[in-house]
């Protein structure tokens, strides 16, 4: 794991993860190797499940085919899509399996900055993508959700913590 993408991780389970209750229903969305559940598992998280579309995922899938996979609308207090956006547009999908009050915590590279993460992942000190950043999207203009709060994290990132309006179905 690059130097830089470990200290990211515990930066990220610091403004995340801290504000979620211990019985908040979690789906992480692109949860790759795990890293997030095994914190939220060795913290007293109990309600928590990885989807992916590989393996070891609790379950794997595309989030935008919810319904498929068994997954109940509104059957989520948090969303969790960390460096996903940028390859996927599942906006739609997440907000579906939210309930009304849940939040979606979700980070990307800023559209502006995506030329330095090339950059960064050459010089192997950030991790590497996996697939084309073909989505991405200013965080100020997401769809669906009330934005809580966004934060710039180094220059490249966006960090943000969105709402679906309680009064959504």
């Amino acid at each position: 794991m690059p130097w830089l993408s470990t200290i990211v991780r515990h930066g990220k389970c610091r403004f995340f993860l801290s504000r979620l209750p211990k019985d908040s229903r979690i789906l992480e969305v692109g949860c790759g190797d795990g890293w997030v559940g095994r914190y939220l598992r060795e913290n007293g998280w109990t309600r928590y499940t990885g989807m992916d579309l590989h393996p070891p995922a609790d379950m794997v899938g595309d989030i935008r085919n919810w319904r498929d996979l068994g997954i109940q609308g509104e059957a989520f207090d948090a969303v969790l899509a960390f460096e996903v956006v940028e390859h996927v547009d599942c906006f739609q999908a997440m907000y579906d399996v939210l309930a009304p009050g849940g939040l979606l915590m979700i980070t990307s590279p800023h559209p502006r900055w995506d030329w330095l993460c090339k950059i960064l992942e050459t010089l192997g000190l950030n991790q590497r993508r996996g697939s084309p950043h073909d989505h991405l999207i200013d965080f100020k203009e997401i769809p669906f959700f009330e934005m809580l709060e966004l934060r710039r994290a180094g220059v490249v990132a966006q960090w943000g913590i969105f709402r679906k309006p309680k009064g959504a179905a």
